[in-house]
């Protein structure tokens, strides 16, 4: 088959997004197919048979100056016009102009593929991709719906609240999307069941194909020793949902007493709320962020950690977790959203603790640190589970059976876009 992959950011090494997009993209290719990789900035690193076309948003939240309001020489066709309207009214824009320039690279291209796969974009230039004459899938990690709701209750004062709601308000648009689209991936039976109630979707139309990992890349390093008191963690943004203000308070507790360290995977943003609870617990000499890295240094990190930590108030599958229980690191995970259908038992693959509990946190660290034989048992157990569940090819394979069926069934629509946005 010949596919369009479209990513609105495709970040290599932080987040789902860049790493879904090219590890799928290349399985696709090692079962045959064509696939090329529509894509915003910040733009993915794919194989080397993968076409990348770069569709180069405003980059209004690139990461050296969020918020930017871009000059008026830079608005030279209805996307850009359409992101920095969408902007100005408080709301993340990407998506939207993504959607619309997505649809400018495709409609003179409609002969060249047989669909159109969309990785969590959901903006309303898909109802003109499918009006062109080609078939759209979409994945769904999971509702940012999700991420709505836990933003706005962590809100510190109503002017947040307002802003917060404000920001997420493009997910009306991905509602209306997903309700439209006729075939919908996601990652987990957690993620179906909120996309079916926060989209309202069909379930007859939703099908579960969880993601995967390379156990060659992520593996155990038997010559590289654990570090005491060496903890690491993932994430993509400064968001409620990460829960990294949990572990940051559970870190400075146990840092009372005993010798803690703390890698931080990702980068933290410039007086946001992770800075700032940081300094308040004055723990900035033990907690150090790494953004930037390739695969193999993450490797490399896991080995030297004594233990992982997803602290989480919500995941709709958790790439972290799994590719870390593939190296057999001991996993300490909450059970938010998905992670429980992910990790497995407590004690058995992963250690779980409750969403949003800093003192749970910190008993089951001091517990996985106190406990090596025990620790080294469940992390080789964790790396079995993976390994008998997830991998890319089989993510890719179940993938080619949700577009054949797709194809097998899918009717041209005929959207007005106006009235679907109503």
């Amino acid at each position: 088959m010949r596919i369009a992959l479209l990513t609105y950011r495709g970040k290599p090494h932080v987040g789902g997004q860049g790493v879904y997009v090219r590890c799928l993209s290349k399985a696709l290719c090692d079962l045959g197919h064509h696939v090329e990789v529509f894509s915003g900035q910040p733009y993915p690193v794919l194989d080397p048979r993968v076409p990348l076309h770069e569709l180069p948003s405003l980059d209004i939240f690139n990461d050296h100056y969020p918020g930017r309001l871009p000059g008026f020489w830079e608005i030279q066709n209805l996307s850009d016009a359409a992101e920095v309207g969408s902007y100005l009214t408080g709301a993340f824009s990407e998506p939207l102009g993504f959607s619309l320039r997505a649809y400018s690279a495709l409609k003179d291209r409609v002969g060249d593929f047989d669909l159109v796969h969309d990785n969590q974009c959901l903006g309303y230039g898909l109802f003109a991709i499918e009006n062109a004459g080609l078939p759209v899938l979409g994945t769904i990690h999971h509702p940012i719906t999700v991420d709505r709701r836990l933003e706005v209750t962590h809100a510190q004062n109503p002017l947040q609240r307002f802003a917060k709601s404000r920001w997420y308000s493009f997910t009306a648009m991905q509602t209306r999307v997903a309700q439209r689209l006729q075939r919908i991936l996601t990652v987990s039976q957690s993620s179906r069941e909120d996309i079916c109630r926060d989209h309202k979707v069909s379930p007859d139309k939703l099908a579960v194909v969880p993601v995967g990992v390379d156990p060659e890349v992520f593996r155990p390093l038997l010559t590289t020793t654990r570090e005491p008191g060496r903890i690491i963690t993932t994430t993509s943004s400064d968001v409620a949902m990460k829960g990294l203000r949990y572990l940051l308070e559970a870190v400075a507790e146990l840092h009372r007493e005993r010798n803690i360290a703390l890698w931080v995977i990702g980068k933290p943003k410039e007086g946001g709320t992770v800075a700032q609870t940081i300094d308040k617990l004055g723990i900035g000499n033990i907690v150090e962020f790494v953004s930037g890295v390739p695969e193999e240094q993450i490797v490399k990190m896991y080995a030297q950690s004594e233990v992982v930590v997803v602290p989480s108030l919500y995941e709709g599958f958790s790439l972290p977790a799994i590719e870390a229980m593939s190296c057999a690191a001991p996993l300490i995970t909450t059970t938010g959203g998905a992670l429980p259908e992910v990790v497995g038992l407590h004690n058995e693959t992963a250690f779980l603790v409750e969403p949003g509990d800093a003192a749970a946190l910190v008993s089951m660290i001091r517990h996985v640190m106190d406990s090596p034989e025990l620790a080294t048992k469940v992390g080789l157990a964790g790396r079995e589970r993976v390994a008998a569940r997830w991998s890319w090819r089989h993510t890719a394979q179940h993938t080619e059976t949700q577009y054949r069926l797709l194809l097998k069934h899918w009717q041209q629509p005929n959207h007005s876009i106006l009235s679907c946005i109503r």
